[in-house]
């Protein structure tokens, strides 16, 4: 092979390497306000898909059950279904309301007698649900932009102004 051949293929090579789009890093991150403790949380939960322990932890704190203080790990899947809520309404990096998190079961039976709606087995109590509200946003457009994301249940609750997501399977309410 010649030089003239040998620099040629070494520039159309380079050339082709040029043209493929370098992708930013991922970051899951979330910004949390509870309205029953009035603690906030801003935290990057994972990098480009890697989870980070030490947020997680931090997460399922915040999230814990405010009534007894208990703390249950949660499905990191819930935090990437808030994050990309968030996101599909216009809001990347604003602070979420958080209602509800995880929720034990005596809790989730001392709701159920005062006859607030409470289901008897709430996905609350498996860490894998979350009740919200985002600043600035209607919540029957936060409903709709969860349902369209297809990654749960969604329960929609005009009245107290929030919305319930979950990973159980896809339905409405």
């Amino acid at each position: 092979m010649n030089m003239r051949h040998l620099l040629l293929v070494a520039l159309l090579v380079s050339c082709s390497f040029a043209s493929v789009p370098q992708q930013a890093p991922r970051e899951g991150r979330l910004r949390l306000f509870n309205t029953h403790t009035l603690e906030r949380l801003d935290v990057v939960y994972s990098r480009d898909g890697v989870y980070d322990p030490q947020a997680l932890e931090k997460l399922d704190h915040f999230l814990r059950d405010w009534r007894t203080d208990r703390v249950k790990h949660h499905d990191p899947r819930l935090f990437d279904l808030l994050d990309e809520l968030a996101s599909r309404v216009d809001r990347p990096g604003t602070e979420l309301q958080v209602i509800c998190g995880y929720r034990t079961p005596e809790s989730n039976r001392r709701l159920r007698t005062r006859g607030s709606g409470v289901a008897g087995n709430s996905l609350h109590m498996q860490a894998k649900a979350i009740d919200i509200r985002v600043p600035g946003v209607r919540t029957s457009r936060l409903r709709d932009t969860a349902l369209a994301l297809r990654g749960g249940g969604v329960g929609y609750y005009p009245g107290s102004d929030f919305i319930h997501v979950d990973l159980g399977r896809v339905r409405r309410w």
